[in-house]
């Protein structure tokens, strides 16, 4: 080997793996020093050349927080209950207020600034580069239903969170071409008060003032709840939730799919083209209250079995609506066509009063849940279905109510934003899995989400993540680790493309 001035050797070996090993093992410095100097550099080249290769994989994936970050948050706020035996938080509930504010401590670590609105939504702001530009919004809800997995509305608030760390850890944050607003929704899934998006519909400026009003099964307000949380909501600053939508880019949601297709074809991540329209109902059904036991059967008016014939009526009119639509010309033929594959209908939740076993009961009220991704056809359904009901309970001499207690139209989600998504989605699955991906699929959405209240306001744009077997919620609900840190690469690498 050549000779070389000591200065030049000592550099080309400062950097020498080699050196660590020794460090490691404890050798007194005088023994170091001899070896560190007898050790060739070119011996070890390899050995750096891999330590830096794998140095700059692990620098360019940030597994640490995409991915063993967010996973440990999502399994935080999974503890965050307000029953010991599952998951259930909803709209300001104690856990509700316990997982904003744990949000909220996320968002000052990476930088933002937050704050809690009127309707208890959660934010977090970073200006970037033109405070003046208009801002692109990533959302999700932070509420869950009963009996709840821990991924649902979680998943999309902690994998963008865990980008825009990446960006403030690489000192790239500050260097966005627009203002990013990361929005923890309050509620989404209508659990207490029965009237989904209260949070999103505030943004959008699509909530009636009428909601602070309606209350839940103790007789608790929506204003109640805020109040009883020092959140002071009246029917006037109410209106200044709403966002001008001038200043706003557009919306994006990540979510988990809750449908089992990415999973049949294999893949973590997919687009989504639109989300079906959803109509939710309350039945009331009235009779005469009376004794099991001296009533005879014909001469009965059981809400109880009107309730029954109804809802075994709705799963026909759902499964086979050519049976009930295909009747009335053209017109009608169109909409069973426009069902095909995306009508769905469920009947949740049932209750009799005075709910006892020897009592025939005096009234029976239960929810429909009706989702078609076009509109004229879920339309239909529930007008045919509305009369088919009032017929049953005619003949059965019982009194029928119903009560539309949420809309929402199908939402078909802007091309440029679901191409830019669909592209970060597949630079981040080759970013990960070092091979070729495949194309991302583009999908429909048959759950309510934010976006649908948020696309009121602005553009939006959806991506998916895979859940195993298709369920949610469930406890059973589940994301695997690495489709967690695929998520948040996708969102990185959108915000690296299309805001840097």
């Amino acid at each position: 080997m050549a000779s070389l001035p000591f200065h030049t050797f000592l550099g080309q070996t400062i950097l020498n793996p080699h050196a660590l090993i020794i460090i490691r093992k404890g050798l007194p410095s005088f023994c170091f020093f001899v070896v560190f100097l007898l050790t060739p550099t070119c011996a070890f080249s390899h050995i750096r050349q891999g330590f830096e290769e794998d140095k700059g994989r692990k620098y360019d994936l940030f597994p640490e927080i995409l991915m063993e970050e967010a996973v440990a948050r999502l399994n935080e706020l999974g503890e965050v209950s307000d029953a010991d035996e599952y998951l259930q938080r909803t709209f300001q509930s104690p856990a509700s207020i316990k997982a904003g504010n744990l949000i909220r401590l996320w968002m000052e670590d990476v930088g933002l600034k937050t704050w809690v609105d009127k309707m208890g939504n959660v934010h977090g702001r970073t200006e970037g580069i033109n405070p003046s530009a208009k801002a692109l919004l990533i959302g999700s809800h932070l509420d869950t239903v009963i009996d709840a997995g821990k991924f649902d509305g979680s998943l999309g608030i902690v994998c963008a969170l865990s980008a825009l760390k990446v960006l403030n850890m690489t000192n790239r944050m500050g260097r966005l071409r627009r203002p990013v607003e990361i929005i923890a929704f309050s509620d989404e899934e209508g659990v207490r008060f029965q009237s989904t998006f209260l949070g999103s519909a505030a943004i959008a400026g699509v909530l009636p003032a009428s909601a602070l009003h309606v209350h839940d099964k103790s007789g608790v307000t929506v204003q109640d709840a805020l109040r009883e949380n020092s959140i002071e909501t009246t029917e006037e600053n109410l209106l200044e939730l709403k966002y001008d939508p001038e200043s706003v880019w557009g919306y994006i949601e990540v979510h988990i799919e809750q449908g089992p297709v990415l999973e049949t074809i294999g893949l973590p991540l997919g687009s989504v083209k639109g989300i079906a329209g959803q109509t939710r109902l309350k039945v009331t059904v009235r009779g005469s209250q009376g004794h099991a036991g001296t009533v005879p059967m014909n001469m009965r008016q059981d809400p109880m079995v009107a309730a029954a014939e109804i809802i075994v009526l709705l799963e026909g009119l759902c499964k086979q609506p050519e049976q009930y639509l295909s009747y009335d010309g053209e017109c009608r033929a169109s909409e069973v066509q426009s069902l095909s594959g995306s009508l769905v209908c469920t009947v949740g939740e049932i209750s009799s009063w005075p709910s006892a076993s020897n009592v025939i009961p005096g009234q029976v009220t239960f929810t429909v849940d009706v989702r078609a991704i076009d509109d004229m056809g879920r339309e239909a359904v529930l007008y045919e279905l509305s009369k088919r009901m009032h017929q049953i309970c005619d003949r059965r001499s019982v009194f029928c109510k119903i009560d539309r207690k949420h809309d929402a139209n199908a939402v078909v989600c802007d091309k440029e934003l679901s191409l830019q998504l669909s592209s970060a989605a597949y630079a981040a699955l080759k970013r990960i899995k070092g091979e070729a991906a495949i194309d991302v699929p583009a999908l429909m959405s048959g759950a309510g989400h934010d976006a649908m209240a948020i696309s009121h306001l602005t553009k939006v744009g959806m991506l998916f993540v895979r859940c195993r077997g298709g369920i949610s919620h469930s406890p059973a609900e589940h994301v695997l680790d690495d489709d967690v840190w695929a998520s948040g690469m996708a969102v990185l690498a959108f915000l690296e493309t299309a805001l840097l």
